[in-house]
């Protein structure tokens, strides 16, 4: 057996279960298949193995599923792919083969179910990778940081969950004003680069990996300036995107044979918990409407299902992940953000003040810059959100970083018959690559910022009712 072109990627985990992705390699039309075996830390004995044929379609990708695992545990795994040499082989004959598994061994560990345990995530997002006919330039420096990354998950305590990639975890656009890429092969070709980089690999093949898309997986401030010849891009760059990033979360229901469906996705933004927190990611990009009867940001049935969430929902903490920021706003560029959908902001945060829903985050990206910020309200001492901004983990020399002054500050966020909501920074403004090492405690979220290097920048205590 080989080891993974791409990958393995360690996407949704439970308590019970965990998605890996892995991509094989395209054999000549020779049928090619993919396995996993797994055990826990401390067994000799490996469970029974599971393999499953690879598909040209999926670009040679597959989710394998590890089921019925025991929570709060350490297990570690193999898994490679291989092409037999009889053309008549299925997932049970080969289960049968004499075969030599990849030396590498991965690690992964299961959630604990226990409510009010301190857990830890990596926050981060926009990571900018430039490919010239398919060669990274630089790859070093796009790179970097998820070495910082591993380290610091290594000694971490407590152990990290999570990371959270908030969007732009590749820019298909990096060449946007001579050559953007709009085939299939092409965008496919810069997923392939940009999550097989060793430290990245290294990183994603043993801690939980979610992700969600902003607008460099398509185009620039999409769909802002889409034309109709931009359908055929935009349907080329989220079947890339259904393959290389969804298709990992908890998106699609998982199969009796180990695998997942992926004929149940049927939108891209998801919900997933820990313990007793909850996060609820948003597609801030893909269903929006430009119209000025019905200007949104998330469609009808997405607001309903975060509103539903969000009032419902017993978590102590509720994340929400929206890969534009939701406050404060930008005074330049601010139309691609939230600031341009005011009417559905107002009615979200209404739907917090209104039920008293505590706890409730806004974890964002895509300003090239980090922030962590608090919002109240004038005439309800009761109302109080945070959002906390991580961005950007590789910069571009020809993109801007943001600062303080990038933002609206002196003014309300909005003013209403009701009150004022009113912002305030509650960190300095991060102007540089950097990724935030997030611990959630029983009375609090410790918010730490560190740069390419590791090196901390800054921490912020965000209190929690």
């Amino acid at each position: 057996m080989l080891k993974p072109t791409v990958g393995p990627i360690v996407g949704h985990t439970t308590t019970n279960q965990a998605r890996i992705f892995i991509r094989g390699g395209l054999q000549h039309n020779a049928a090619v298949f993919a396995g996993i075996r797994y055990r826990t830390l401390d067994s000799k004995q490996w469970q029974t193995s599971t393999f499953v044929k690879l598909d040209s379609t999926r670009d040679m990708t597959e989710v394998l599923v590890l089921d019925h695992l025991q929570a709060d545990t350490d297990y570690e795994y193999q898994t490679g792919w291989f092409s037999p040499m009889s053309p008549v082989h299925t997932i049970h004959s080969v289960a049968e083969l004499p075969l030599q598994w990849p030396r590498e061994t991965y690690r992964l560990r299961t959630r604990s179910n226990q409510p009010l345990q301190p857990r830890a995530y990596i926050l981060g997002s926009c990571r900018y990778l430039r490919l010239t006919a398919g060669i990274p330039s630089l790859p070093h420096l796009g790179d970097r940081i998820f070495a910082s990354i591993s380290q610091l998950i290594e000694g971490a305590q407590p152990a990290i969950s999570a990371i959270m990639m908030c969007g732009d975890q590749i820019y298909a656009d990096d060449l946007n004003l001579f050559a953007p890429d709009r085939d299939y092969e092409d965008i496919i070709a810069k997923y392939r680069v940009a999550f097989s980089l060793p430290n990245i690999r290294r990183l994603m093949s043993g801690t939980s990996t979610y992700m969600i898309l902003d607008d460099h997986e398509i185009e620039d401030n999409w769909p802002m300036n889409a034309g109709k010849s931009d359908n055929i891009m935009f349907r080329n760059a989220m079947a890339a995107y259904e393959i290389y990033q969804a298709s990992h979360s908890p998106i699609c229901s998982t199969t009796t044979n180990s695998t997942i469906d992926r004929t149940t996705l049927k939108h891209y933004w998801y919900q997933f918990s820990d313990g007793d927190i909850e996060w609820f990611v948003t597609d801030s990009r893909t269903r929006r409407n430009l119209s000025s009867a019905d200007r949104r940001i998330l469609d009808e049935e997405q607001e309903q299902a975060l509103c539903k969430w969000l009032v419902k929902s017993p978590a102590r903490v509720k994340f929400v992940v929206t890969s534009v920021m939701f406050y404060p706003d930008r005074k330049a560029h601010g139309d691609d953000a939230w600031k341009a959908f005011p009417e559905q902001r107002l009615r979200l945060l209404e739907v917090i003040r209104t039920h008293r829903i505590e706890n409730v985050i806004f974890v964002s990206g895509d300003v090239h810059g980090s922030l962590t910020s608090r919002l109240t309200h004038s005439d309800d001492a009761d109302f109080e959100v945070h959002t906390i901004v991580s961005s950007p983990l590789c910069n571009s020399k020809l993109l801007p970083y943001a600062k303080a002054s990038t933002f609206i500050l002196d003014q309300p966020l909005i003013r209403t018959a009701s009150g004022e909501y009113q912002h305030e920074l509650t960190s300095q403004v991060i102007s540089q690559d950097n990724f935030a090492h997030m611990v959630v405690e029983a009375g609090r979220i410790q918010v730490n910022y560190h740069d390419r290097d590791g090196k901390h920048l800054q921490s912020i205590e965000i209190p929690l009712r």
